[in-house]
């Protein structure tokens, strides 16, 4: 393992955090965070009331796989969000303790670790660049080589599926997607959906969806993984795994408490590795998990903010609102010296976009050139951080 480590740079926070290190912000402005993308809303009504509920709970020790109670509110919301005809709860749904640790591990109960032992060659994690680099950890620590599908204004930032070699689809063990996309805000469609499962089934490879910010968008409601493979007539979603989260859709990061859905035969092999290695979320969390996959109410009222937010933001800074997500990115001459700038000028802490990416075999990296901010303090914060960002001098 240690040399897989060694591969892998330092995340892209630490890296902020050495980028502005001996700087200060502009004393004379309040502080605002927009790096992390950490919702900052109030804590949904029924929280404290199911928590206080069950706080016995703290004296048992969980099921890593998550309670029944949970896990069939998880495959009912699955089944309302996606009109699915049928989820089961026993064989298809496991608890995550939140998104990061299960979109990690996966890639080890995936990949292959000995393929290079039998073929001369490693096998392939593909995935989108820039991205949520939890990703590319998983692809060098599980002994894979990842494959970056460039996701640049090209393409629309979408990940480009006809410019992979056929040579390169043999040798691919994982599929990583991230609709919407952080961080550029890119949707799926079930196009890319339908075209990506018929390359799984010629190729052999699985397909794991990161939906976390499903439920934010702009316009249209984004279709999912397993939705777009049901209607394609896959009901049992094979070679198919989803993965979502509470931290965006209930703006709460902190219960750290997510979803993992699809295949059972590919749960059931999941669930044989989390065994060992998985965090169980604690009980009562659990049932403050339950409570809120089973209530929309309160995610309506954050999608409204989330949209009130983006245009506030662009009515100011201009520019096209993205798809979906909370992000905004936005292109600069020199995303690390803007965002230096930005924390010294304007006292606002934003992610250089190449932090996010990584360079291909031609050492370029589409992050470079983007800022991601985070639109998670509503409206009027957002409208001040464009105000800010446009008095940025570089």
């Amino acid at each position: 393992m240690q040399p897989r480590l060694d591969r892998l740079g330092a995340y892209p926070f630490e890296r902020l955090k050495a980028l502005f290190s001996g700087f200060q912000p502009n004393p004379e402005l309040a502080h605002i965070d927009a790096g992390a993308g950490e919702p900052r809303l109030p804590l949904p009504a029924f929280v404290a009331p199911a928590l206080q509920q069950h706080l016995a709970g703290f004296s048992k020790y969980p099921s890593t796989v998550g309670g029944m109670e949970l896990r069939s509110a998880i495959a009912s919301w699955l089944s309302r969000r996606y009109g699915l005809s049928s989820v089961n709860p026993a064989t298809q749904v496991l608890s995550a303790n939140g998104t990061r640790e299960a979109l990690f591990a996966i890639a080890h109960a995936l990949v292959n670790p000995d393929a290079e032992k039998q073929t001369g060659r490693k096998p392939y994690v593909m995935m989108p660049n820039p991205m949520y680099q939890i990703y590319l950890g998983a692809a060098y620590t599980a002994g894979a080589e990842p494959y970056l599908l460039a996701c640049n204004s090209e393409t629309g930032f979408a990940p480009n599926l006809d410019s992979v070699p056929d040579e390169v689809w043999a040798d691919t063990a994982l599929v990583y997607v991230c609709s919407p996309s952080n961080p550029t805000g890119w949707i799926a469609d079930e196009a890319y959906y339908a075209g990506l499962l018929a390359l799984a089934d010629l190729h052999d490879f699985y397909i794991v969806s990161d939906e976390c910010y499903s439920e934010i968008y702009w316009a249209d409601k984004p279709s999912g993984l397993l939705q777009v493979a049901e209607n394609l007539g896959r009901k049992g979603f094979s070679r198919c795994l989803v993965m979502n989260s509470l931290s965006k859709r209930s703006a709460l990061p902190g219960l750290r408490s997510g979803l993992i859905a699809g295949d059972a035969e590919l749960i059931k092999r999941f669930t044989k590795l989390r065994s060992y290695t998985g965090p169980a979320t604690p009980l009562p969390l659990q049932h403050v998990a339950a409570a809120a996959w089973s209530d929309e109410t309160h995610v309506e009222q954050y999608l409204a903010v989330y949209r009130q937010s983006l245009e506030a933001f662009f009515d100011i800074y201009g520019g096209e609102i993205p798809a979906g997500s909370f992000f905004v990115w936005l292109p600069v001459s020199n995303d690390e010296a803007f965002a230096l700038a930005a924390y010294q000028q304007q006292s606002v802490t934003i992610l250089p976009g190449s932090y996010l990416g990584s360079e291909d075999a031609n050492g370029i990296n589409p992050g470079s050139g983007y800022i991601r901010a985070a639109l998670v303090d509503g409206p009027d914060a957002a409208a001040e951080l464009a105000r800010r960002l446009k008095q940025v001098r570089v």
